[in-house]
């Protein structure tokens, strides 16, 4: 997935996929980057999950979503949900 800057607001913009959405109103988000390794040039894929903010309760396990960084809305949840891509679409 990718990595994006938004112009006006300078908060990042992230994509990723939905491994949980159990939780109520909070979604944790899987974005995967590569990077190439220092010493050995081979690439690597890095994971980091991102707990997101959704209002609505409409993501399921499984979508594509963006996601915008915000403020502190709990102790570990920092991103909002923008947009959500279903996995069957």
């Amino acid at each position: 997935m990718s990595e994006t800057t938004e112009a006006k607001s300078g908060r990042r913009v992230l994509t990723g996929t939905v491994v949980s959405a159990k939780m109520d109103k909070t979604i944790s988000v899987e974005v995967i980057r590569r990077v190439k390794h220092s010493r050995y040039h081979k690439y690597i894929n890095r994971r980091n999950v991102f707990k997101a903010h959704d209002e609505d309760n409409s993501c399921e396990a499984g979508d594509n979503v963006v996601i915008r960084e915000s403020r502190p809305l709990s102790k570990t949840k920092r991103w909002v949900l923008i947009e959500r891509h279903p996995r069957n679409a």
